[in-house]
């Protein structure tokens, strides 16, 4: 069950990375790369704080643990 805990942890942490990436993105405060089509583009941005949200709610599971037992 650990390494279930510590696999989730790792992707959600991966994905709170990569929303923040897509967000910066898509409301052009991160220009990179120069040839992207994701920049300045605001479906970007918000798909990219939908999965840093999804990103944040699993590291909460997996770091609230099983109560104890």
């Amino acid at each position: 069950m650990i390494v279930l805990r510590i696999v989730a942890f790792t992707l959600g942490l991966l994905a709170i990375a990569m929303g923040l990436l897509w967000l910066g993105q898509g409301t052009g405060v991160v220009m990179w790369p120069e040839e992207s089509f994701m920049l300045a583009d605001r479906t970007w941005a918000v798909r990219g704080a939908i999965l840093a949200a999804v990103g944040c709610i699993i590291v909460w599971l997996a770091r609230r643990g099983n109560g104890g037992r």
